[in-house]
């Protein structure tokens, strides 16, 4: 709005007489008005006055930008995430993650190499290394761990495999057939003897597990009993599990070694095979991770170096997207923000992509080694930072804060 008169006084009083006929208006009016505007010009608006920061900085004001923004904790159905900080915030740090600005910092190391696996919880970040399980607090302000861990989940005898945490349990599989389930809370552990090989997947939700192994099998099991409710025979090794949300079936995916698809979705109660999602896998393009993004939309990645979404209500026969890899690795898990952004770990020198699925090439790309390479076995993030463990350290890369200055 251009204030026009003839001096400076009258410029002053045209702004205030603006002002309060602005302030006059309805609050359904004012935001109305304010989701015209995009995020630099809010922010600027929000410096005009006290009166209008206030209102500004509220986040009904910056719902519809953070919408469209990578990582704000929106998801697609409109929920939000993370709502003790300011959404203003973290449209801000949003800019960060769009432009590869961050600050990368090793958080944890360890001498011998190992397969882990992480999980956030609030601000808790689980770590498996080799048979144990360490819970450690994270600073809010800084991300970084306490040194030591603040409770520790132990009880198998060889590496864990997968883990998953739930709000009232921790369920880990390991390269020893078992899966341990531990009550937070109480300290409590029970012990399922199910599997012949290692446990390399399983999934937790409302009390039922499901998990897979190299043995070849799927089997389903309750809380409440240290017996399988079903096993179901794969006839190929099952590398990933995952629960729908309404926890009415599952996903499985296996290595790809025999004349069908790797990817099969299956009935909880009756444990039959709902239908086989692709028809063009290549023969030993295992799936690695699946993620549900709701009911009826999926994720997978694997060997074939491909990230895939799935449409359950369309044909199951074609994802509706997919994004290559440049570099041809494989591709060992993924995660994504519920909205408009996957992260993926690579095969190859801790690679990290993260990627904007209104585009099919990614956004940024970070090494984390250089000198070593390791796969990046899980990755997973929240607003402000993102946590990697590779075969000797777990990584971080802090997006509230740009990259150290050199001297």
């Amino acid at each position: 709005i251009k204030i026009q008169g003839n001096t400076e006084t009258e410029k002053r009083n045209l702004q205030y007489e603006l002002k309060m006929f602005l302030f006059q208006l309805p609050e359904v009016v004012l935001y109305h008005i304010m989701s015209y505007l995009e995020y630099k010009s809010l922010s600027r608006l929000s410096q005009v006055c006290k009166t209008i920061y206030h209102f500004a900085n509220r986040d009904a004001v910056w719902r519809k930008i953070a919408k469209e923004f990578i990582n704000t904790g929106i998801t697609r159905q409109g929920a939000d995430v993370y709502p003790h900080i300011p959404l203003k915030d973290r449209v801000k740090v949003s800019q960060n993650w769009c432009h590869g600005i961050c600050r990368k910092e090793v958080m944890l190391k360890w001498r011998i190499n190992l397969l882990p696996w992480i999980q956030l919880d609030g601000d808790v970040l689980y770590l498996s290394q080799a048979a144990d399980i360490g819970a450690y607090h994270m600073r809010p302000d800084t991300g970084k761990l306490q040194r030591s861990p603040m409770a520790l989940f132990s009880g198998h005898q060889e590496d864990v495999c997968r883990f998953v945490v739930t709000d009232t349990h921790l369920v880990s599989g390991g390269s020893d057939g078992k899966i341990l389930v531990h009550h937070r809370r109480n300290g409590f552990s029970m012990e399922y003897s199910g599997h012949n090989q290692e446990v390399n997947c399983l999934d937790c939700r409302g009390g039922l597990i499901v998990s897979g192994s190299r043995d070849r099998t799927a089997r389903v099991w309750t809380l409440s009993s240290n017996c399988p409710r079903d096993t179901i025979p794969m006839n190929d090794r099952v590398w990933s599990v995952a629960i729908s949300p309404t926890q009415s079936s599952f996903v499985t995916g296996t290595a790809c070694c025999e004349n069908f698809s790797p990817l099969r979705i299956w009935d909880v109660e009756r444990c039959e095979l709902l239908c086989c999602l692709g028809s063009e896998f290549r023969r030993g393009a295992g799936v690695l991770d699946i993620v549900y993004e709701s009911p009826v939309q999926l994720l997978t990645c694997g060997y074939d170096t491909y990230i895939r979404s799935w449409d359950l209500r369309l044909s199951p026969r074609k994802c509706v997207m997919e994004w290559e890899e440049p570099h041809d690795s494989a591709l060992y898990c993924i995660q994504t923000d519920g909205n408009h952004m996957i992260a993926s770990g690579s095969s190859y020198y801790g690679v990290i992509r993260t990627w904007d699925k209104r585009q099919t090439r990614c956004l940024e790309m970070f090494q984390l080694s250089s000198a070593v390479s390791s796969p990046v076995y899980c990755l997973r993030f929240n607003t402000s930072h993102l946590y990697a463990a590779l075969a000797t350290a777990l990584h971080s890369l802090d997006f509230k804060q740009g990259p150290r200055p050199r001297r």
